[in-house]
């Protein structure tokens, strides 16, 4: 089993067990994590956010721990062909350092992302539930949408 650090709607437990396919109870623990080296910016017109390579720069976000390999297929299926899945090092709170996937937005889209720091705020204010209405009502997670 992998980790998957989380940077934007997946930091949310109910859209990852929902994206994932598992019962809230099921959901691997997850602690706050931080990326270095990368930078998260809004998807223009869109309610997540793309993450990019940044030196100097630093991302906030939850890193799940082990997450079940059943679960992969259903989050790349999510993430759809705006991401790719790569392996990046994750920083803890407490010191440790450890190994996971994260979904980057590919690089020759980078035209698509706005500028500055994607608003969680905001997004756990009203983007969430518009985010949840428009991404999660798809049963095969066709589409796209950032973690």
């Amino acid at each position: 089993m992998a980790h998957a650090f989380t940077y934007g709607s997946l930091m949310w437990a109910d859209i990852m067990a929902r994206v994932c396919g598992l019962a809230p109870q099921a959901l691997p623990a997850s602690l706050p994590a931080r990326l270095a080296d990368h930078a998260r910016h809004p998807v223009q017109g869109q309610e997540y956010p793309g993450l990019q390579p940044a030196p100097g720069a630093e991302v906030a976000g939850r890193l799940y721990l082990d997450v079940p390999e059943s679960a992969w297929a259903r989050l790349d299926a999510f993430e759809g062909p705006e991401y790719e899945r790569v392996s990046v090092a994750v920083h803890l709170e407490d010191g440790r350092v450890l190994d996971a996937f994260v979904y980057r937005f590919r690089p020759e889209l980078r035209a698509r992302l706005g500028e500055g720091d994607w608003d969680e705020a905001a997004f756990a204010r009203a983007g969430k539930a518009r985010f949840e209405a428009r991404y999660l009502g798809f049963a095969q997670m066709e589409g796209g949408a950032a973690g």
